[in-house]
């Protein structure tokens, strides 16, 4: 049971947990002190006028538990918020954590905001069952073995009767929890699509705006809310007959103590004060059944909450995500696919790809749309695993490295760049994290970006929105550019990183990326030609197969499908050079 997992998380903390024992152990003890003296006072004081100078200390001693529940009570809350503390922040880490390690097409199949959801949301329905569980379990427990082993030996036979709707109360629970799990499951699954919804329209705001698409959202916010409503609803209804009819179960047995214990009384077998003593006792017992029947609630609410997190606490990492072999220091940058396949799901993608850069070699990969080129890119990098062949760095099958090692030596520039909600500088460390300014600096200036980041307000300091949105495109693509200046990988990955961008921008990046280049051995895809015919060699793809191969004049002469997409388009502006 994902709940019994929770708890194993307080192994980490067993001091705080014997303190938490502790600490309720004295609450219950105390709270049985002022039944007794009720009923002493009640039968022995108040009776004896002489004994009226003995009524102050008896006042005193009840005030005197009290303040030892309380004070045990406040001891207990301070323990348990940081027991639980620490233990939220162990889920929430290793959660985040298990999430890094996890292949890219874990991510292929789901949602950002579900994503979201269990990380924050979820863990906090989790958490309910850490701050509550152990205030209604082991203090409603506690109390209700103290209490009732104190009703039954000051009188057995009035203590079954006032015990006697337990049963039936257990009953209630069980029928109740039959499906609770499920409903619970339905609950967190709508808020998760609402969630979900809610991410994506946030981020796609502008396109919600600018296809004038407001009312068709906010139809589908409302479906997926009021999916939200009903799941609720109907978890609510179930708990507005469950609670009612429980609480009605118990009283009973206050009635049963009525009716017993006033014919005990007059039978003579109890005193007046016995029997109030039984009434304050009794109170003090179904107490915490209700606590305990408010935590049957909140552990299927917990449970349904801390199976969608185990769910991704159990998920399959990535293959040498942490062990592995690391490359050596020194290696020989030549790269290979060897009769590499590969398929997303039942689609494939890449047939037999064979593909060979020697040491400071540039290759372009040329295809249509869809032609796979890439996914090569992605398999280099290990984002996947191929599905047969092997793919080699300096002669050592990747699939056997350490991911972090490998990913080391490899700088990767996407067709659209990615910038942190963070400043220049938070962004381009991500590269080297010790980088000196003057480093930063050097690399702004080699791809072209550092006269724009000067004019910035807080220069290196300026925050470039989410996703970078203060920034122009070409501004986005120089500083990823930068960025992989600053990390300096002798292996570089080029994803038709001048796509969109304007004819003076395009110049700019392309001088950045001709420094890149230098020295690297380099993957490029690109729709330029100037980059294209430069190339060491050239790799035309169709339908995930290498169809063509050779330099920029061999492929020509062949007249191709290389020639072909030289004629139609494919190189921009700039055909007329072909």
């Amino acid at each position: 049971m994902s709940v019994l997992r929770v708890f194993a998380y307080l192994k980490r903390y067993p001091w705080l947990a014997i303190a938490q024992f502790f600490c309720a152990t004295l609450m219950a003890v105390a709270v049985i002190f002022f039944p007794m003296i009720t009923g002493h006072v009640i039968d022995e004081i108040l009776p004896d006028s002489a004994r009226r100078d003995e009524l102050l200390f008896w006042v005193l001693l009840a005030l005197g538990s009290f303040f030892v529940r309380d004070g045990m009570n406040c001891a207990r809350l301070f323990v348990n918020n940081y027991f639980e503390q620490n233990v939220v922040f162990d889920i929430r880490s290793d959660l985040y954590r298990k999430i890094q390690r996890l292949p890219l097409n874990w991510f292929d199949s789901r949602r950002t905001g579900d994503i979201m959801t269990r990380v924050v949301e979820d863990v906090t329905s989790m958490e309910r069952v850490l701050i509550d569980g152990i205030e209604l379990g082991l203090v409603a427990g506690i109390q209700l073995l103290a209490v009732g082993l104190v009703m039954y030996f000051t009188d057995w036979q009035v203590a079954l009767w006032a015990t006697l709707p337990i049963p039936i109360l257990a009953l209630g629970a069980y029928i109740y929890s039959k499906d609770a799990r499920h409903r619970h499951k339905a609950e967190r699954n709508a808020t998760s699509a609402l969630n979900s919804m809610l991410h994506d329209n946030i981020a796609g705001i502008r396109q919600i705006k600018s296809y004038a698409a407001e009312d068709n959202e906010h139809l589908s916010f409302n479906r997926l809310s009021d999916g939200v409503r009903r799941a609720t609803l109907y978890l609510m209804k179930w708990w507005a007959i469950y609670n009612p009819s429980m609480s009605f179960a118990g009283m009973f047995g206050y009635v049963m103590v009525l009716g017993f214990g006033g014919a005990a009384v007059m039978d003579g077998r109890m005193e007046i004060g016995g029997l109030m003593k039984f009434f304050l006792l009794l109170s003090l017992f179904y107490e915490p059944v209700t606590k305990l029947r408010q935590l049957n609630q909140m552990i299927f609410s917990s449970r349904a909450a801390g199976d969608r997190v185990f769910e991704i606490l159990d998920s399959e990492n990535e293959k040498n995500a942490n062990d592995g072999e690391k490359l050596p220091a020194k290696f020989s940058t030549h790269v290979r696919f060897d009769n590499v396949t590969f398929a997303y799901g039942e689609q494939n993608t890449l047939s037999e790809i064979s593909i060979e850069a020697k040491p400071g070699e540039t290759i372009a990969l040329v295809g249509p749309t869809g032609a796979g080129k890439s996914t090569i890119v992605s398999l280099l990098t290990r984002f996947y695993e191929c599905d047969r062949g092997t793919i080699s760095i300096g002669g050592t099958d990747i699939s056997t490295l350490n991911k972090q090692s490998l990913r080391s030596v490899i700088g990767y520039v996407t067709q659209e760049p990615f910038l942190f909600n963070g400043t220049v500088r938070e962004n381009l460390v991500l590269a080297q994290r010790d980088a000196t300014d003057d480093e930063i600096w050097k690399a702004l200036e080699a791809a072209n970006a550092a006269s724009f980041v000067r004019d910035l307000p807080k220069q290196l300091d300026t925050n470039v929105g989410e996703r970078g949105v203060k920034l122009s495109g070409g501004e986005k693509q120089r500083l990823s550019i930068a960025r992989a200046l600053l990390k300096d990988s002798p292996i570089l990955l080029l994803d038709e990183a001048t796509s969109a961008v304007d004819n003076e921008t395009e110049r700019l990046i392309q001088q950045a990326l001709d420094r890149l280049l230098e020295d690297r051995t380099s993957f490029v895809i690109a729709h330029r030609l100037s980059t294209v015919r430069n190339a060491t060699r050239i790799y035309v793809l169709d339908k995930g197969r290498v169809v063509e191969q050779g330099t920029h004049d061999e492929l020509i002469a062949v007249d191709g499908l290389y020639a072909e997409l030289s004629q139609r388009d494919y190189f921009g502006e700039e055909e007329d050079e072909v």
